[in-house]
């Protein structure tokens, strides 16, 4: 049985984080959510919340507006603030008693929908759905242009630095996963920065700015914005390795 190339370097189920002090309702959207291919994320104050997008980027964030240690609102409007749109999470208001003020309010600052408690178990998987729905899509086909531009219209000689980089984008998957984990936005910049100019001259422009969003938010010590920007990366590299 034949396996791809990236078998070994397995893409995380996207995480959504759950930001909820009563027990009880957090079990409720676990039942909701639990047939989604979901890492849900429990948080049960805005302090474990963010200790959790410190760990990782997550796809979606449903955050009550009553929480032990300050409001919900603060923490969707600095997630709403961090994030360019190309990497932000969604974010869901989750609250009893909304009024029509408060929900424009909440638009205002950049929250994406709002929940009202309690809310039905179909409204809850169709809200996450939405967020798994919206992800960014890697491009695997390159543009035309770099035979021309970058290889002096020599295709074989493309394919061939191609399929070098191929196994490389596999190592720079890990070596990136590794650099987050220990918190080194040095070295991930550096990681960043030499990925912007390969994946330029191979055509990927799109994905070449994504290393370049990367490059500015690990200079800027920006850790949030770091591990967002090098999840959608890590999927584009990814995604160039399976096309082959």
């Amino acid at each position: 049985m034949s396996t791809s190339p990236a078998a070994d370097v397995k893409a995380s189920p996207p995480r959504v984080l759950l930001v909820e002090d009563d027990p009880s309702i957090r079990r409720f959207v676990q039942i909701a959510l639990e047939e989604l291919p979901i890492d849900l994320v429990e948080a049960a104050t805005l302090a474990e919340a963010r200790a959790a997008l410190a760990e990782g980027a997550v796809r979606l964030v449903i955050c009550d507006l009553m929480l032990p240690d300050g409001s919900g609102v603060d923490l969707l409007h600095e997630l709403a603030a961090a994030r360019g749109a190309s990497s932000r999470p969604r974010l869901v208001a989750f609250s009893a008693g909304i009024s029509a003020e408060r929900r424009e309010q909440l638009e205002g600052l950049g929250v994406d929908e709002v929940l009202a408690k309690p809310v039905p178990l179909d409204q809850l998987e169709a809200c996450a759905q939405r967020a798994l729905d919206d992800a960014p899509a890697a491009s695997p086909s390159p543009a035309p242009g770099a035979v021309t531009q970058y290889f002096a219209g020599d295709a074989a000689l493309y394919q061939a630095y191609r399929a070098s980089c191929l196994p490389q984008f596999l190592r720079d998957v890990r070596q990136g996963d590794a650099a987050l984990a220990a918190g080194d936005l040095g070295a991930l910049r550096r990681l960043a920065h030499s990925l912007k100019s390969v994946l330029l001259t191979l055509g990927y422009g799109s994905d070449s700015e994504r290393a370049a969003a990367l490059d500015r938010a690990a200079a800027a010590g920006d850790t949030a914005v770091a591990q967002a920007d090098w999840a959608t990366l890590r999927a584009s590299l990814l995604a160039i390795v399976e096309a082959g």
